[in-house]
């Protein structure tokens, strides 16, 4: 569970809170949970993310070598 101390600042204490859930990447999972998905969709979804983050990475090695 995420505990922040609130020292006099409420609103810092907020930001600090919300900061760590959304690294702890709290609200990502109870969105993902909220509907269950066939395991078969999960796979699909997975498959396109990890084709699209491929050919942003590729994007970004050709960048990289053409300014080299």
């Amino acid at each position: 569970m995420t505990e922040v101390q609130v020292k006099g600042n409420l609103d810092g204490a907020l930001k600090k809170f919300k900061t760590k859930c959304a690294r702890d990447g709290i609200l990502s999972e109870a969105k993902k949970r909220k509907f269950y998905d066939k395991p078969g969709v999960v796979r699909r979804e997975e498959k396109k993310k990890n084709t699209i983050n491929s050919k942003k990475r590729n994007k970004m090695n050709n960048r990289r070598s053409r300014n080299d």
